[in-house]
């Protein structure tokens, strides 16, 4: 007997949600562009460009959906290097808005060649990762991968446009589910780490961490991990207990005493390069540590200063300056509490007392207006989006769908927490869009490919 395969039919729970987000997106957009006096709808305000926008893109994602998902796998690189020479051609061409050249403007309309660059980034990514034989346990492997998504990332750069450059690192996403060394991420995190702490606290404060997570390390690589576990939970108590009552110098000199007996146990047991990798993560972190309040004194400029103060250090930042953006987005927000004020009910939103708020503060609108349901709800929608792309990189029988899958996952993964994180304070201004809802047809148009194409791809899945 035999067995049919099943239908396969569109995942129609991510197109329901993606819808979802989109029509949040406009009702918020709406509201920023609202006016009683006027007409309830122009074709010439934010809400009506982002309208034509979604229209262009609706047509473009039903064409999509018509073409054989393998003609991407073809076309990733020729897409890729167009996306580069774009970025090229920007910085020499491109319309200049505040400060940065990363517009074309063609009738009337903007276009960021940045966003769609990222499609053909992820494209070609994908492509490249899935290839037969591609390990990225080999080093010149790993550099040509990353190569791929740092050449537009520096190009963005130029421009400049920190915070899209930014972006580009959620390509790591799908490096690590290809199998790079986990090893390197946890190194990336400590470092930065250390660079945010130094910027936090002092250089000093810094050097009594090191020397504890140095020990942590050693403590791991022995054979009996109890007792140099116990000790040093002890030490880490006494440090945090006695750091403000004590003089630095002698607690320091007690750290490094303690030192004697980690040191003495890798030694014992003959763990010479554990030994050296400890002195290095001392030596080299410390070195990382001052370096970085010494950049920050010394290289930035006063203006890059004062956006990292907003970020890490708000009470030494102008209220009324640099923080003022901060304090009237988070205001908002706390201002919706649990239900919120209600559709157009949103005095500082329809006020415009949030800057950018159509665009970079975008949740802003959201938070006061719907309150604490409205903004869990749509966290909940983009938590929803980001497991069933994730679920479609499982299932899929190709490597190039699972890490194409991964690079759309990944790159609105950080769109959507590093901007919902700037409208709270607990991320830097980096001028990052939500996506989906944030102003700007370029974005709008290169998502809606991404998924259009990730959905033809799943779709694709009967006939492997």
């Amino acid at each position: 007997m035999i067995k049919r395969r099943s239908a396969v039919t569109f995942d129609w729970i991510l197109i329901s949600v993606f819808i979802s987000i989109l029509l949040i997106g406009w009702l918020m957009l709406y509201v920023s562009s609202y006016d009683e006096a006027g007409p309830w709808f122009d074709l010439s305000s934010a809400v009506g460009r982002q309208t034509i926008w979604m229209g262009i893109s609706a047509l473009v994602f039903i064409a999509v959906l018509n073409l054989d998902w393998r003609i991407w796998n073809s076309l990733s690189y020729p897409l890729y290097i167009i996306g580069v020479l774009s970025l090229v051609a920007v910085l020499i061409f491109g319309k200049e808005i505040k400060g940065a050249s990363s517009w074309f403007s063609i009738f009337g309309f903007t276009i960021q060649p940045s966003e769609f660059a990222k499609a053909g980034t992820a494209l070609a990514l994908a492509a490249y990762l899935g290839k037969p034989g591609v390990s990225l346990e080999n080093t010149k492997t790993i550099l040509a991968a990353a190569a791929i998504f740092f050449v537009p990332a520096f190009l963005i750069l130029l421009q400049p446009d920190a915070g899209t450059a930014i972006v580009y690192m959620a390509f790591l996403i799908p490096m690590f589910r290809a199998g790079l060394n986990a090893g390197l991420y946890i190194l990336g995190l400590s470092l930065g780490f250390i660079f945010i702490g130094s910027l936090i606290w002092s250089p000093f404060t810094m050097l009594l961490i090191i020397i504890l997570a140095s020990y942590l390390f050693q403590s791991l690589s022995v054979a009996q991990k109890r007792i140099p576990l116990s000790l040093l939970l002890l030490l880490s108590l006494f440090t945090l207990s006695s750091f403000n009552f004590i003089n630095y110098s002698l607690l320091v000199l007690i750290l490094l005493l303690s030192g004697v007996y980690f040191f003495a146990r890798l030694f014992k047991e003959g763990k010479y390069r554990e030994l050296l990798l400890s002195f290095i993560l001392i030596i080299g972190s410390t070195a990382l540590s001052f370096g970085t309040q010494w950049a920050f004194d010394s290289v930035l400029k006063p203006h890059q200063q004062a956006r990292i103060n907003v970020w890490l250090k708000p009470h030494l930042s102008d209220p009324k300056g640099d923080l003022y953006n901060i304090i009237q987005s988070k205001t908002a927000i706390g201002s919706g509490g649990f239900t919120g004020k209600g559709f157009l009910n949103g005095t500082m939103t329809r006020l415009n007392y949030v800057p950018e708020q159509n665009t970079d503060f975008v949740f802003s609108i959201l938070g006061e207006e719907q309150g604490f349901l409205g903004s869990i709800s749509l966290i909940v929608l983009f938590t929803t989006l980001l497991f069933r792309i994730s679920t479609i990189a499982e299932r899929a029988a190709f490597p190039y769908i699972k890490y194409y899958a991964y690079g759309v996952a990944g790159l609105l993964f950080f769109h959507f927490f590093i901007n919902i994180g700037m409208t709270m304070g607990i991320m830097p201004v980096i001028g990052i869009p939500l996506p989906l809802l944030s102003k700007g047809g370029s974005a709008l148009f290169a998502f809606t490919v991404m998924i259009a194409i990730l959905l033809r791809m799943d779709l694709g899945r009967s006939r492997y």
